[in-house]
């Protein structure tokens, strides 16, 4: 697959973008869990999905988004695609666990596959990976990283008293 890539810095780290002419391909953080694709190749450049994608990544960030509409098309395996499918309906603000993401997908005892597939998510903050916790509510692993993973269910007042916004402009007093 030959994508075009950008860099775009947000408040997790840099971003790494990358689209074809007219699908969001992948978004990497910049210390990934695993590594890119050897199918990808990454070529350096800018198109019109990636500078859309970077509009509403910067919406998201700045509290003016709660839901993307971009053109997606990551590559996985059906199971893998049914389940990031799924994880676009978990609504802003909310979470799920591993389990209720194989329960709505009619596969309540494939809870490690689901957690296996969110863990290899290529389009995570976009497809909402970050919002599926433990059972138990605790956060687990995370592409970007639990500190992220932290700030971003912050940012969606996810957490129990979990209000960035409030608490910046609080600090900010």
């Amino acid at each position: 697959m030959n994508v075009v890539s950008k860099h775009i810095p947000s408040p997790v780290g840099p971003l790494l973008l990358g689209a074809d002419e007219d699908h969001l391909r992948l978004i990497w953080f910049s210390t990934p869990r695993h590594p890119l694709p050897r199918s990808v190749a990454i070529e350096g450049g800018d198109n019109a999905v990636l500078r859309e994608t970077g509009a509403q990544l910067e919406a998201y960030f700045t509290g003016r988004l709660r839901a993307f509409d971009l053109p997606l098309q990551p590559v996985g395996t059906p199971f893998q695609r049914e389940v990031w499918s799924t994880l676009a309906q978990i609504p802003y603000g909310q979470t799920w666990s591993y389990g209720d993401v194989a329960r709505h997908i009619g596969k309540p005892q494939a809870v490690r596959a689901v957690g296996a597939a969110n863990g290899r998510n290529p389009l995570p903050i976009v497809l909402p990976c970050h919002r599926v916790i433990g059972a138990d509510g605790s956060l687990t692993g995370f592409g970007g990283g639990l500190p992220t993973k932290q700030f971003l269910l912050m940012l969606e007042s996810a957490l129990p008293g979990g209000d960035l916004f409030g608490q910046v402009a609080t600090q900010a007093l």
